[in-house]
């Protein structure tokens, strides 16, 4: 078991003591003043034509304060840039506007692309650090976890949670999906995650058949991810901290958006006035600089915040507790065999082994084979020699396996087997907790 001496509990207060030494450097003024003035334009806009049919609730997602959380601001900041560079594309543009004199056309289109163009590098950099974050948060809990199978199995099913969110996506999207209806399952999935977070620190719902391989990790981790996004929780003093920038940017960003929507429904009748071209191409300019700035701000206070203690600290890398495993003696030309019951397909059989003494380069031979009701055998996993080893099987069928371990070439040493065992139901994706 990891020694816990050093570990300290992450409460606001502590991520407060860091907060403190990374201050965020105010937001230009433009960022009020440009939202205030594309707003304004926005509002003109609405009334010489009241709201068309789908406006509404663009309108009314512009009326109120955004949202209370870092994450789902990033999220919103994705939806909206990514809505506007949809609006910006020419094919999406107003007929009217596509058919202006050359002049105008050409001046417009070169503007309304640049426009587009730098959107559309923002989203890629917020799409980066998202990811980068989300693997960064992943990993540094797993530094917590043993090192053996119990920390692979998570992995496997982080993946496994993956793969199906993203069909889940690619579903939405082949069936005629819109932007705002993506956003919505993305935002779910991160709920989800979140979910899927807490639940591991409390081993219910998805972690409910991992709950005993959770022994030997330090109890203020598992803390941690349970209460890390309750409302008065460690992520508060983040939000309190950070979050009102972010906010502003997203307000900027959905104000520009329900110009750019409003705008184009009304082409026909209102055209874009230069001086409003000017406005807009400016608000982007803007909106683009200062989320990029607060990204990369951001991403190096992530990466060194001490969400959690460190494992040289903690001690974490010393030797794991030897209680869960075994230690036996394998005579020369002899074999050791664990029969094993699964009682349920796609169940895992891990194993995690080495051997403690002999010489140096020695090693033993491993395999694992089906055992039928009748006796007959199957190999399963074929027969190689090893030092050391750490692996899963996902079983296909109910019934015996038996893992063998074989000293049988060795005519003059015995071996002496450390390992570790067990057979692990299914993991499923159900979110439900007891």
């Amino acid at each position: 078991m990891a020694s816990t001496e050093g570990l300290v509990p992450i409460t606001r207060a502590f991520l407060a003591s860091y907060y403190d030494k990374h201050p965020f450097t105010p937001l230009s003024a433009d960022v009020s003043r440009l939202s205030s003035e594309i707003r304004s334009m926005a509002s003109d806009l609405l009334t010489h034509r009241p709201p068309m049919q789908g406006e509404s609730d663009l309108i009314n997602e512009a009326d109120q304060q955004p949202p209370h959380k870092i994450d789902e601001n990033l999220w919103k900041n994705r939806e909206y840039i990514e809505e506007a560079i949809y609006l910006l594309e020419s094919s999406n543009w107003p007929e009217v506007l596509k058919q202006q004199s050359a002049h105008d056309s050409v001046e417009f289109a070169i503007t309304l692309g640049q426009m587009k163009d730098k959107l559309h590098l923002t989203l890629q950099a917020l799409e980066s650090f998202q990811i980068k974050n989300a693997e960064h948060v992943f990993n540094t809990v797993m530094t917590y976890l043993p090192q053996d199978f119990r920390g692979t199995l998570l992995r496997q099913q982080r993946e496994r949670s993956e793969r199906n969110k993203q069909a889940e996506v690619d579903t939405l999207i082949d069936s005629g999906g819109s932007i705002r209806d993506r956003y919505a399952l993305l935002w779910k999935q991160q709920m989800d995650r979140r979910k899927q977070l807490a639940q591991l620190g409390s081993a219910t719902g998805v972690y409910k058949t991992l709950v005993k391989y959770l022994v030997g990790v330090p109890q203020v981790l598992l803390d941690f991810t349970r209460t890390i996004n309750d409302n008065d929780g460690p992520m508060e003093e983040q939000r309190h901290r950070y979050g009102p920038p972010l906010y502003s940017l997203t307000t900027m960003i959905l104000s520009i958006l329900l110009f750019l929507s409003l705008s184009w429904t009304r082409y026909d009748a209102k055209k874009l006035k230069r001086e409003q071209i000017v406005i807009l191409e400016q608000a982007v300019d803007v909106y683009t600089m200062e989320l990029e700035r607060f990204l990369t701000f951001i991403s190096e206070v992530f990466a060194n915040a001490p969400f959690f203690i460190s494992a040289e600290v903690a001690g974490a890398l010393e030797a794991r507790k030897n209680d869960d495993y075994k230690e036996i003696s394998v005579p020369a030309g002899k074999t050791y065999e664990v029969l094993l019951a699964v009682d349920a397909i796609n169940s895992y059989i891990a194993w995690d082994f080495s051997l403690v003494q002999g010489k140096i380069n020695m090693d033993i031979g491993f395999s694992l084979e089906f055992v039928s009701p009748t006796g007959e055998k199957t190999p399963m996993l074929p027969y190689h020699r090893y030092e050391c080893d750490q692996g899963n099987f996902c079983t296909l069928m109910t019934g015996s396996y038996k893992l063998i371990w074989d000293n049988t070439y060795s005519t003059f040493f015995k071996k002496v087997l450390r390992y570790k065992i067990d057979c692990i139901p299914p993991v499923t994706e159900s979110m439900q907790s007891d």
